[in-house]
């Protein structure tokens, strides 16, 4: 396997949210919970793993309409991020030249 892929992040739930916060500054959390088409309760247990592994901060805000939160990647998450995209990408372009590489 190749060293950079995350098998923690590679949960689909997960990979969803961190694919989704990457070109983001912050997000908030319907917007995200939106966007990945899942419920509140999925999402904030997707969410709380990745912010006790450290890939994601979560920020949690109070105004006149009542609590707002919001989540942005870390520097380890955008890092891990990427280094498991560059994996994704070695294995795909390993599948599709078969020929060149590791024998089988």
């Amino acid at each position: 396997m190749d060293p950079d892929f995350d098998e923690f992040l590679h949960v689909p739930a997960r990979l969803s949210v961190v694919a989704l916060l990457t070109p983001a500054d912050w997000a908030e959390f319907g917007f995200v919970r939106d966007a990945v088409g899942t419920s509140d309760s999925a999402l904030s247990k997707q969410v709380a793993a990745l912010a006790a592994a450290g890939y994601v901060e979560v920020r949690k805000t109070r105004n006149r309409t009542g609590r707002q939160t919001h989540l942005r990647l870390t520097a380890y998450g955008r890092q891990a991020f990427q280094r498991h995209a560059w994996a994704l990408e070695r294995i795909v372009a390993a599948a599709r030249n078969p020929g060149s590489g590791h024998s089988g």
